[in-house]
């Protein structure tokens, strides 16, 4: 692990920069008395020196740590990364695999950290697509989603690919995924901008096609999941297919017998809002939230209340999705329409 308490020779681009910009300013919105930690790996250093650069324009009271690649997304950092993390009001991750789901995350939120996490994010996506979004208007464009889903709980979702799917949903769609992490204790990953809700138990039936790409993984084939009462029946769509079977089944271990059902739950249902978005690309995050795509999520449900802990969450992305809630049609080919 390296530290780094002072500002280098940069080559970073003005886009760069721009972007670094409306992390620290908008959705971090960093105070000039804050302590802030900039987390970052090799694989991802050079946006890591960008953010670090903007956050020094605004507090002295910053430090950037290199840490070696974890190689598995979930996996603690050094115990020194950690022990930094709980000391510091405003931590940023900017590193190949996810740190959101560690014990060092947890803790660093618990102490009241606010913490904003860009797995896999790379120069590319870092200069262009959802990061670039401008997220006050993003979070009022969500914000005022509420009143669409007010007492309106069925869903059908269908696509040209095969999807054709119902299901009831629960009490409350999250609508807090908008890029704005000002608050003490508050986590959200970047680029931002979807809209979700959990699939109320039981109630869901059809199949889902997953056209797009899976967990940041762009398809050459459609995956195919059959689905009856909330849980998948069975997977095609040849050895990716099969892989995740295996990565289902062996998640089965870890959990008790009575539950070992519920890891194929059907665990999250959710569409993109980020404008900037415009087309899947490969990466775990931003395909989540490209504008008019939808995803679906398979698993552990616990994060929005449902009762399927099994610990493995994977999300697949759908291609040109039709979302008719009740008898209103909020998502057709790329474009939101909600009143």
């Amino acid at each position: 692990m390296v530290t780094k308490d002072g500002i280098g020779n940069s080559d970073n681009s003005e886009a760069m920069l721009s972007t670094a910009r409306s992390v620290i300013r908008t959705c971090l919105q960093v105070r000039r008395e804050e302590d802030v930690l900039v987390i970052t790996d090799p694989d991802t250093a050079e946006v890591g020196q960008a953010l670090y650069e903007e956050a020094a324009r605004v507090t002295d009271r910053i430090l950037l740590v290199m840490m070696p690649p974890t190689q598995k997304t979930g996996k603690e950092p050094p115990l020194p990364v950690s022990d930094i993390m709980r000391k510091n009001r405003v931590i940023i991750i900017a590193t190949k695999d996810s740190l959101t789901h560690t014990r060092a995350r947890q803790q660093a939120t618990r102490e009241g950290a606010r913490i904003v996490s860009m797995p896999g994010i790379g120069r590319v996506a870092f200069e262009s697509g959802g990061m670039t979004a401008d997220y006050n208007a993003l979070q009022r464009e969500i914000s005022g989603m509420g009143s669409v889903f007010r007492r309106k709980r069925r869903i059908r979702v269908e696509s040209e690919a095969g999807t054709d799917v119902e299901f009831i949903t629960g009490d409350r769609w999250i609508l807090e995924d908008n890029g704005i992490c000002n608050r003490p204790g508050q986590i959200a990953n970047l680029p931002a901008g979807k809209v979700f809700v959990l699939p109320k138990e039981k109630s869901m039936n059809g199949t889902i096609v997953i056209d797009g790409s899976w967990d940041g993984r762009l398809l050459e084939g459609p995956l195919e999941f059959q689905i009856e009462e909330g849980l998948v029946t069975g997977i095609s769509g040849g050895e990716l297919a099969e892989e995740i079977s295996e990565v289902f089944e062996v998640a089965k271990s870890g959990v008790r017998v009575t539950r070992r059902d519920l890891v194929w739950t059907v665990a999250e249902f959710g569409f993109g809002m980020n404008p900037k978005a415009t087309e899947l690309v490969g990466n775990k995050v931003e395909d989540l939230v490209v504008r008019g795509s939808s995803y679906f999520g398979f698993g552990d449900n616990s994060h929005i209340g449902g009762g399927a802990r099994v610990g493995i969450h994977l999300r697949g992305s759908l291609i040109g999705p039709e979302i008719t809630l009740e008898d209103s049609v909020i998502v057709s080919e790329g474009k939101i329409s909600v009143r």
